[in-house]
């Protein structure tokens, strides 16, 4: 079991494990040099740049309720230890583990990739969805600036876009997202997985704090954007008597729809996920685990679609119900809006043929 001490400060993961598709294996031991058993120092945060031909990726998950996304960054520097986007790292030839964290690719041309992908004439317009697997407004977007060059593109050319996030940074960008909103072209959700401080600071190290993400979401409601909750990952037996209060409380602050995702374990993340919680939580370490085998027939993870996002049995059946009760008694179940895509419009360039009238 990994000691707490050797935990690496503001990290999520408590270790590097290799990927699966490594050729061979890693392991720590002691050769009695001076030094070794000093504290290991801090992780810093090394940067690539991810030469993609195209940005909008596509997919066609009967789970999720859009069919193309883009996302600017792969591997996060928030550290969330539960994110199910850790184990595609292994596919860059680095480790889920502090890998995922330190290791962040970012796309610098993302924003002409995809001005040239939606002047394609058999473009057909449908919402984006903007961020999802890893979070658009990380810590280097302070001054990578690559999501807020996506959503110029998206305003210029009317094109509508879902945003979640986890981050106050967001608000950076409400002179692009004010007005998209006010054309019916963007919604926001809040990504909130508990209201406490300190195990979010365990869980999600470089996330912004509970507290400073309702305070986000209230900026954004008092500027008119649509904004709702998503309450994911909901973790049997450590987040989910937070459910009422979650809702509760982003309600207060302006959310106007709700929606949750069960904890999901794929591959490599299973044991990454099973260190942190016996190394920050060994007394409940057992009984979570267990819950998360409930609710998905005994196995740490079912990967079929209808089961992935809210898993089965009466751990996962119970979590639906409160959610549904908690959500319609606060008015938090209707649907997210439903975005305009009629105005879509690429913007003249200097050499394009005019319309005929």
């Amino acid at each position: 079991m990994t000691d707490a001490t050797s935990l690496k400060k503001g990290r999520g993961a408590a270790s590097n494990p290799d990927n699966r598709f490594s050729a061979f294996n890693r392991t720590d031991f002691d050769d009695d040099w001076p030094g070794d058993g000093d504290a290991p120092l801090p992780l810093r945060t090394t940067m690539h740049e991810d030469r993609a031909r195209s940005v909008i990726t596509r997919n066609d998950s009967p789970d999720i309720p859009f069919d193309r996304s883009i996302n600017p960054y792969r591997g996060c520097e928030h550290g969330c230890v539960y994110c199910f986007a850790r184990p595609s790292h292994a596919f860059l030839g680095h480790s889920p583990g502090l890998d995922f964290e330190t290791e962040i690719y970012q796309k610098p041309e993302a924003a002409r990739l995809l001005e040239t992908e939606l002047r394609r004439r058999d473009y057909e317009t449908q919402p984006l969805a903007l961020g999802v697997n890893t979070d658009a407004w990380q810590p280097v977007e302070q001054h990578a600036r690559i999501t807020r060059s996506l959503l110029e593109v998206l305003w210029q050319y009317r094109h509508p876009v879902s945003l979640i996030t986890k981050s106050a940074r967001i608000v950076r960008d409400l002179d692009l997202l004010t007005p998209m909103a006010a054309a019916g072209l963007v919604s926001v959700a809040f990504s909130i997985t508990t209201l406490d401080p300190a195990l979010s600071r365990r869980m999600e190290p470089r996330a912004a704090s509970p507290a400073a993400r309702l305070r986000a979401l209230r900026r954004l409601h008092q500027a008119g954007i649509p904004v709702g909750v998503s309450v994911a990952p909901i973790i049997p037996g450590l987040t989910d008597p937070e459910i009422e209060d979650i809702l509760a409380a982003a309600h207060e602050h302006g959310a106007t729809w709700s929606r949750y995702i069960l904890l999901r374990l794929p591959r490599e993340l299973a044991p990454l996920f099973e260190q942190w919680i016996s190394t920050h939580y060994p007394d409940r370490a057992q009984r979570v685990m267990g819950l998360i085998r409930e609710t998905h027939g005994g196995q740490v993870y079912d990967s079929r679609f209808g089961e992935r996002m809210r898993g089965s049995g009466p751990v996962a059946d119970l979590i639906a119900q409160r959610m549904g009760l908690g959500s319609r008694r606060l008015g938090l179940d209707a649907q997210p809006p439903t975005l305009d895509t009629t105005s879509f419009r690429p913007p003249p360039r200097a050499g394009d043929q005019l319309p005929l009238l």
